[in-house]
Formats: C-alpha cells, structure tokens, sequence
C-alpha cells in the first residue's frame, strides 16, 4: 500500500477537515493500535507545520509509557499527573499549553518545545493513554488545533 500525504490547503478548520479524512482512510480495516498510532503520528508530523514531535504515550495501568511518535526520542515513562501529558491523562481533559515553561511541572523531553497540546485517549471510560504534539514556537496550538486534533485522536480509538 503507498499513502501520499496531500498538502492541506482552505482555512486552518478546511486544513484539519482534510487532515482527518486522510487519518481516517490511512487506518480503515486497521484495528491494530501501534500501527495505526505509528502512521497517524507519521501523518500528523509530516502534515501540520511548527511541530517538533508528535506521538503517543499509552497507559500500563500504572504510567504512561511511550508508544509511537516523530520526532527527537522522547522521555519513557510519565507519572499519572505530571507534566503536561500525565495532567491530560489524569484529568481526562486535553492540555493546550501556550507556554511550556509557564506550566507547573511541565516534564522537558526536548528543551526546544515551547508550547504543547496533549489530548487524552478515553475509550469506554478506560483510559488508554495520549496523543501529544510540541511546537518549538510559543503559541503554536489553539482551540482550532485542539478540535481538529480531539478529531484525530477518535478516529485512532474508534479503529482499535
């Protein structure tokens, strides 16, 4: 199977109506989670601009653990309610963080992040983990990057 990234072109929202309809035929009849999480990272990070990592953390029923991403390699394990991701994991509510280094207890995997937006992975209230991108450029993420990006991350829990 060969998959080509299309350009996304329109309005940020066109954008990420376009992103999603590509994330949804890259894992259709797919039900595998590393797979499908290792190609929707690949697209996302090769999709959007000004990120410098975007991955997955899955929970073990104690941590989040890494799981498959894009970017530089990445811290292994995170604490439920630390950091940005293990906050998002906690809560159960997506962290949209303009700037990192404002953010009590923020973990530094990569020190050229500057803001963050992890969304949680809920399925059946099971926590399954997260979906995190970075962007070396404060204020990168905002509330048209969260729904787009909440967007991806079902279509990855309605495939698994």
């Amino acid at each position: 199977m060969s998959f080509v990234v299309a350009d996304l072109t329109g309005d940020r929202t066109e954008q990420y109506r376009q992103l999603v309809a590509q994330a949804e035929a890259l894992v259709a009849g797919e039900t595998d989670r590393i797979a499908n999480a290792a190609n929707l990272a690949a697209l996302v990070f090769h999709a959007l601009p000004e990120v410098n990592w975007v991955g997955f953390y899955f929970y073990d029923g104690r941590e989040l653990v890494v799981g498959p991403f894009q970017g530089k390699p990445a811290c292994v394990r995170i604490p439920l309610g630390k950091g940005v991701c293990g906050t998002a994991a906690q809560t159960r509510t997506t962290q949209l963080v303009p700037d990192v280094h404002a953010f009590e207890g923020h973990i530094a995997c990569d020190a050229d992040t500057r803001s963050e937006i992890v969304v949680p992975l809920v399925r059946d209230d099971a926590l399954i983990g997260v979906f995190d991108l970075d962007s070396p450029r404060p204020g990168r993420f905002d509330d048209i990057d969260r729904a787009g990006l909440e967007a991806v991350a079902e279509i990855f829990l309605a495939a698994i």
